[in-house]
């Protein structure tokens, strides 16, 4: 049987550490305060950005929340940015994703100010991270090596397999194991011979958005199984592993619900708590 990982559990150790950290920065005079923008009705989305405000609430941060009609222009949208990269008050900013089309998401991202990007997207932040010198990481994979560590599984000298290339969780998943000195390898839609590839994998992390799409006869024996799906094929919540044909064979992994999801919340927290110190420095 494997190792559950459970990012409820280790979220909750996660924010104790966070609160106590917020509360010693008080102290110095500094509340943490975190703006979080949505445009339009997007249901996922709006789920999202509760979650983020309760968090904000249970960890005695600052939040606001600035939600927009479909219709609002860039315009628009690229003056309230600039404004909330003048507020002192106001240390992380967050734009959920996704955007209405008519909107460039690029052009919103690359105007939050780096030391306010929480998501950690701004290209001066993708930077940083390719070389090891950041202020902030991209939240979903920093949960994921929060979770290794706190499951005392060591990346060092492993063959981590990382199922996705996407800017949000593939590529800086597959930095984050190489600074932790795994050996990696990244497979996206057009890897020939995945599941020769995937069976080497000590450590497995699949993000590639598809329901159940990691089957046992993919996964080595006793790897380590990091699933990233948040997908929804009959409305109810499923990864991108098949969770009861995996389980049995891996040495650890991660359950949908109740695994990533969690995490990906908290290491915002932390986000917003690293921003909020910069103005110590």
């Amino acid at each position: 049987m494997a190792q559950i990982i459970s990012g409820k559990v280790i979220s909750a150790a996660v924010k104790d550490r966070i609160k106590a950290e917020v509360q010693e920065l008080k102290q110095k005079g500094i509340t943490p305060g975190l703006a979080v923008i949505i445009v339009g009705n997007d249901p996922a989305s709006e789920v999202y950005v509760a979650s983020k405000e309760r968090a904000c609430a249970e960890l005695s941060m600052y939040s606001e929340k600035y939600a927009l009609p479909e219709q609002t222009t860039e315009e628009d949208l690229l003056k309230l940015v600039n404004e909330l990269n003048n507020r002192d008050e106001i240390h992380g900013i967050l734009c959920q994703l996704p955007l209405p089309k008519h909107i460039n998401e690029k052009t919103i991202l690359d105007a939050i100010s780096p030391l306010k990007d929480v998501d950690a997207f701004h290209p001066q932040n993708v930077g940083k991270i390719m070389i090891g010198d950041y202020d902030f990481l991209p939240c979903t994979p920093a949960g994921i090596m929060e979770m290794l560590k706190y499951s005392y599984i060591d990346p060092s000298g492993k063959h981590c397999v990382v199922i996705g290339r996407s800017n949000i969780v593939g590529k800086p998943m597959a930095m984050l194991m190489l600074h932790a000195n795994a050996t990696v390898t990244i497979c996206h839609s057009k890897t020939t011979n995945l599941k020769e590839i995937t069976k080497q994998a000590d450590i497995l992390v699949a993000a590639v958005g598809r329901a159940n799409f990691v089957t046992a006869d993919m996964v080595k024996p006793g790897a380590v199984v990091i699933d990233v799906g948040m997908n929804r094929p009959n409305g109810k919540l499923c990864g991108d592993v098949n969770f009861s044909e995996v389980e049995p064979i891996a040495s650890a992994i991660t359950p949908v619900p109740g695994g990533v999801g969690p995490m990906t919340i908290s290491m915002l927290m932390q986000n917003t708590l690293a921003a909020a110190r910069l103005k110590l420095k």
